[in-house]
């Protein structure tokens, strides 16, 4: 069994406790993981914020070299990554292997950026006034030591979109893992360590605490959060702690990713049976467990009937059960708790009226696929984020009244659009209330190079390697007077 502990200072400590992490699928113990003390959290807070100030001076050149050698160490150790990411987050193998191709692609575009992202020169002599100075130089400074706290969906991909950035621009990060599935920020942190000692030099020696892997109980990593030595908060979870937490988190940048009950409108002239495969694949993979899965799909009253049939079909087909299968799309919910709700918010959609039209069926932390139809707009499979394997399906008339439907949502993370209709396209793009918007596909597509963040309750914020730069940073604009 994998023992996680502590990385602080560039050592490996035991904690004050060790919690034991459960397969989601088998419930066997899988690995444990060691809780930091509060002392223990103060060390890692004095230590970042000394590494910062050695780290913000490390160049260009060497911050990218670092980061180079962190995506060759992903993918020398990807098996391993993939086995962590199976065993203690569930996610089936396939997908997991996925999400480590995406951390090296996400490390790889962080040693791109981390060379250019420089600065601009303002011509102050654009004015009378001004004439007496060279023109002013603007350029981005890290705002300081960022925590950054991760979820279980994505344990190796989220924590190095917060990781990469902070690297690029030469701030320390302390990661907090997710407590079901810490593997990966261990093993990222082992490759850290391999690739700081590659990446130093004589000239450059990256400071040992320049990322820190610190698991602990809540009352612990609360004093992180509101510690001042912190300059930023990087949260990705439920709305309900992001908010709570952006409360503690006083005179920090905070930055938060929080979710959603992510939408579909499918027009009558869609390619339909694509609309159907990628609604399913968006709905179901993972189990659900991704904060841009699709939860709602409202079709043009139309194309309902023929859309359902081929949604039906393509829900039928889909592999469930154990995630180490290289065939699993849908493999266990994180915990018991996690399925009970799931289950509940069907059975209540059902006693008011929804139908469900396939799936639902449980076998220990395993869902079927669930697809319903009428389900109420004020029911929790509606407003709420299912973060599970079902999927409501509803009509619509006209554009508008799905943008309205669409907009009651109090999230606004991403949306889907299937249409051939360029005016169609025009009209959602300016008045769906989103962070993103996909054209003939579903909301749960994300690429690692683009802004990714929501509006309400999803969010404050941009992640998306470049954007996240800018968010970790802030302007420092230099003016010299040459009379």
């Amino acid at each position: 069994m994998n023992e996680h502990r502590l990385f602080i200072g560039g050592a490996w400590e035991d904690g004050a406790s060790s919690r034991e992490i459960l397969s989601p699928f088998s419930g066997k113990p899988v690995a444990a993981c060691a809780q930091a003390s509060a002392a223990q959290m103060e060390r890692a807070l004095a230590a970042a914020a000394r590494a910062g100030k050695d780290f913000r001076k490390i160049s260009r050149f060497g911050r990218s070299k670092l980061l180079l050698s962190m995506a060759r160490g992903l993918e020398a150790r990807r098996a391993e990554l993939v086995d962590a990411i199976v065993a203690e987050a569930g996610k089936p193998r396939t997908l997991a292997d996925g999400e480590v191709g995406r951390a090296i692609i996400t490390f790889t575009l962080a040693a791109e950026e981390a060379k250019r992202l420089g600065g601009e020169v303002v011509p102050v002599d654009a004015d009378s006034a001004g004439r007496a100075y060279a023109p002013a130089v603007s350029h981005w400074t890290p705002r300081g030591p960022i925590l950054a706290i991760a979820p279980f969906n994505f344990p190796l991909n989220l924590v190095a979109h917060k990781v990469a950035p902070a690297l690029a621009v030469g701030a320390s990060v302390i990661v907090k893992p997710p407590p079901q599935a810490p593997g990966a920020s261990r093993l990222l942190a082992e490759i850290f360590a391999a690739a700081a000692a590659e990446a130093s030099d004589a000239r450059e020696k990256i400071p040992a605490a320049a990322l820190q892997v610190v698991s602990g109980p809540n009352d612990v990593v609360g004093r992180a959060v509101g510690d001042p030595r912190i300059a930023i908060l990087s949260f990705t979870g439920s709305d309900k702690v992001g908010w709570m937490l952006q409360a503690q988190a006083t005179r920090k940048k905070v930055i938060l990713e929080l979710g959603g009950n992510a939408a579909v409108i499918v027009a009558a002239d869609a390619d339909l049976k694509r609309a159907a495969a990628r609604c399913a694949y968006g709905a179901f993979a993972y189990a659900g467990q991704v904060c841009i899965s699709v939860q709602r799909v409202l079709v043009q009253k139309e194309a309902l009937p023929k859309f359902t049939e081929l949604l039906l079909a393509e829900t039928k087909n889909v592999a469930c059960g154990d995630p180490a299968r290289p065939e699993t799309v849908v493999g266990p919910l994180i915990d018991a708790a996690a399925a009970d709700r799931v289950m509940a918010w069907i059975e209540e959609s059902r006693k008011d009226g929804a139908k469900v039209l396939c799936g639902g069926a449980r076998a220990g932390n395993v869902i079927a696929p669930a697809v319903l139809s009428g389900v109420k707009p004020t029911a929790k499979l509606a407003c709420e984020e299912a973060f599970g394997p079902v999927v409501a399906v509803d009509s619509y008339g006209e554009l508008g009244e799905a943008i309205e439907t669409v907009n009651a949502s109090r999230f606004g993370l991403q949306a889907g659009l299937f249409t051939d209709s360029a005016a169609a396209v025009r009209r959602a793009a300016e008045e769906l209330e989103v962070g993103g918007l996909m054209i003939n596909e579903v909301p749960t597509y994300r690429a690692d190079n683009m802004p990714y963040g929501g509006v309400k309750d999803s969010g404050l914020g941009r992640e998306g390697v470049r954007y996240t730069m800018e968010e970790y940073c802030e302007r420092r604009t230099v003016v010299e007077w040459r009379g």
